[in-house]
């Protein structure tokens, strides 16, 4: 793993909700190398203006189309691009990237989002086993699941 600023990181999210709570972490992430994975939706294209972004397949919800094609894009982005680490908020599109991810050696963060409270999102289920930092914003989640880093409210 690289050091410090030489860190390049890989922010995957659906358009709306998950990549507003990503964004929320821009301290953080504007400090590194980085590139976006999410829908070509108006949010995005405005809040991601001046980043790099490759634009994922729509709508995820439980397609398996979109998923053949999402884990081909992860593929074909994470071999061009070797982030070190994937971080994501969710959704759907989350999945490919961090199974692929892991295959590659990557470190992978996922974070449930904040209306998450009483138990995980589908995503959430389905990316714990293969998170490296399985961060969660209530201490209720971290109660059912032990591997979770409880920080509080990102927002």
């Amino acid at each position: 793993m690289k050091n410090g600023k030489n860190i390049k990181l890989c922010l995957v999210g659906s358009s709306g909700g998950h990549l507003a709570q990503l964004f929320m972490l821009k301290p953080f992430w504007s400090q590194y190398d980085r590139f976006w994975v999410t829908f070509d939706k108006a949010d995005a294209r405005f809040l991601l203006r001046d980043e790099v972004i490759y634009t994922c397949c729509y709508p995820t919800n439980r397609s398996i189309k979109a998923l053949i094609k999402n884990t081909v894009l992860a593929v074909r982005v994470l071999i061009k691009e070797r982030p070190d680490i994937i971080i994501s908020c969710g959704a759907a599109v989350a999945v490919p990237f961090f199974y692929i991810g892991k295959l590659m050696k990557m470190k992978t963060v996922f974070i449930e989002v904040f209306d998450r409270f009483d138990k995980l999102t589908l995503t959430g289920r389905l990316v714990y086993p293969v998170a490296d930092k399985f961060i969660v914003q209530w201490n209720e989640l971290k109660i059912r699941c032990p591997k979770a880093i409880y920080i509080g409210s990102i927002f």
